[in-house]
């Protein structure tokens, strides 16, 4: 199986690491995998930039395991999993590297790959993303759902909708949140040296009252040997990639950067 490099638009599953797992492409040209944020779909997290990344790059969009179209499977949906499994698909597909556009989850997702598959990786977005535990307020660890920057009663149904509406098992939103949770509180946080040993350009991207403290990702800046910084104003983390009149431009720059 490979991508033609004509404009096309595939919607399909591949098998990967023994998960069916649903994927999408869109446009041509450089290759850009786009990894939706937890209890996402490539709807939810990139609906609203998806048509327009796709006028200027191939957009490989996936769903994780439990995640939209692709199931659940017996096995924690742990970053290195997702990664793999992420690598894989790229393998399928012949694609040998490609620029990874992470959300939140997927950012994880992204820096992932970037730390234990650098040969694959030629540039990274990484949006609302952090790389220790510290890295978000204090409040969201705590689960303070009177901070205005938790997601509202009205996205979190949002998303119930949209996962019951395509998943495999439409039942298992909650219990599958749980897990998803639990992977992304409890990550092993990166070391100072292993993000210097990154080679790959990074455009970070938080927003101005996102779960992401703003000093954290500055110091994710400079901890990474390439990388630049932009805060989005008056935008909170559910937000970041719905803010199609700023990221589309920087991203776009960035990525066809010579």
């Amino acid at each position: 199986m490979s991508i033609t490099d004509t404009a096309e638009e595939i919607k399909m599953y591949a098998e990967v690491n023994g998960l069916k797992m649903y994927y999408e492409v869109h446009g041509d040209g450089l290759p850009l995998v786009v990894l939706h944020g937890g209890l996402h779909s490539i709807d939810v997290s990139f609906g609203a930039l998806l048509p327009w990344l796709a006028e200027n790059f191939q957009v490989i969009a996936v769903d994780l395991q439990g995640h939209g179209r692709t199931g659940d499977i017996d096995r924690p949906p742990l970053l290195e999993h997702l990664a793999a499994d992420v690598v894989a698909l790229l393998d399928l597909l012949g694609v040998e590297r490609a620029d990874l556009f992470g959300y939140s989850l997927g950012g994880l997702v992204a820096l992932t790959a970037a730390t234990h598959h650098p040969d694959r990786v030629r540039r990274m977005v990484l949006a609302a993303t952090h790389f220790r535990q510290d890295g978000y307020h204090d409040e969201i660890h705590d689960g303070d759902e009177d901070s205005d920057r938790m997601p509202t009663q009205e996205e979190f149904e949002s998303w119930h909708a949209a996962y019951t509406r395509v998943a495999p098992d439409p039942g298992n939103f909650e219990e599958f949140g749980q897990k998803v949770s639990g992977v992304v509180h409890s990550f092993r946080d990166w070391t100072p040296e292993e993000l210097l040993a990154i080679t790959a350009p990074t455009l970070l991207v938080v927003g101005d009252n996102d779960f992401v403290r703003i000093s954290h990702a500055e110091l994710m800046r400079d901890l990474l040997g390439d990388a630049r910084l932009a805060v989005l104003p008056d935008t909170r983390h559910t937000e970041v990639t719905q803010r199609v009149d700023l990221v589309v431009p920087m991203v776009t720059t960035f990525l066809r950067r010579p």
